[in-house]
């Protein structure tokens, strides 16, 4: 009988010890998973982390490109160095968006290549102040031009006006100084065989025209030699010329002359007299005879032959 109590309770004692490791099985298998567990989770909240970082770092980098690209669309001319600025700015943009695209960064990667965006959006935000400042100085430069084009033209357009004023100033001076006939008076002469002449009025006897005149004083005419150019019209209305007659310029026109000479012009009241021979025989009616010196119209006078 007490062995089959020994028996037994050795039973029960095998029996509790198989629960007792049933129970430590159990909850060394729970501890694995619960570690297992955490641990996974971990992992995935740690590439979520990685993920969303490297996210954010690709917009981050647009927002900086997209700051570069828009501080280079403009007119301005860079200097050597903003353009070497600007590549290498480049280059370090394409160096992180090709690690961030290989997705195998460390987390010690992803801090550095975080440093290197804020670097880069240091140098961005330098690049594109520096590029507003030479907008201003440009455009300070362009208003100074603009001033300095206004100046230029205002005195452009003052140096002709002055020209203008002085052209017609020496126009009215040379006017001024040109000499003026007085007292103009025609005379037909015949040269009788002995050599003397006499008046006449008819055209068969006329052999020449005498042209007696004074010269106005005028104090600012040059005193010495003065070219005189005379033109006869015929009562057909013809300019009378000759084998040596030339052209003059008066009145800013250029002319033909029937006869030229030159008086000494000292401003002392002195009359002039100018003999032309006709070439040919006078015919009746009116002759018109024009004085001309210094470039402009000197007097004029007429004589009728019957």
């Amino acid at each position: 009988m007490e062995n089959n109590y020994q028996q037994q309770e050795n039973t029960n004692r095998k029996d509790s010890n198989k629960i007792y490791f049933l129970i430590i099985v159990i909850v060394a298998l729970l501890g694995t998973n619960a570690y297992l567990y955490f641990k996974d989770r971990k992992s995935n909240e740690r590439i979520v982390t990685l993920t969303d970082d490297r996210t954010r770092m690709e917009t981050e980098i647009d927002k900086i490109e997209a700051e570069l690209d828009k501080a280079n669309n403009t007119n301005i001319v860079l200097s050597k160095q903003m353009e070497e600025e600007q590549e290498l700015a480049r280059q370090k943009i394409n160096e992180l968006r090709e690690q961030l695209k290989k997705g195998q960064l460390t987390q010690g990667q992803l801090e550095k290549a975080q440093r290197d965006i804020k670097q880069l959006r240091y140098f961005v935000s330098k690049y594109t102040a520096d590029i507003e400042d030479l907008k201003r100085k440009n455009a300070t430069l362009i208003q100074e031009r603009d001033s300095l084009q206004t100046t230029v033209s205002n005195v452009s357009a003052q140096a002709t006006e002055l020209a203008k004023q002085n052209e017609e100033l020496n126009t009215k001076v040379k006017a001024a100084a040109a000499l003026k006939a007085a007292n103009i008076s025609v005379i037909p002469l015949r040269i009788r065989n002995n050599g003397k002449e006499t008046d006449v009025s008819r055209a068969n006897s006329a052999e020449k025209l005498r042209v007696s005149f004074s010269v106005a004083d005028n104090s600012v005419a040059s005193k010495g030699m003065h070219d005189i150019y005379l033109r006869i019209i015929d009562p057909s209305g013809n300019l009378i010329i000759t084998g040596n007659t030339g052209m003059f310029t008066t009145d800013n026109e250029e002319l033909q002359y029937t006869y030229r000479t030159a008086i000494e012009f000292n401003n002392d009241g002195k009359s002039y007299t100018i003999d032309w021979t006709n070439p040919e025989k006078f015919q009746k009616g009116t002759y018109n005879v024009v004085l001309y010196a210094d470039g402009y119209t000197m007097g004029r006078s007429s004589v009728t032959l019957r």
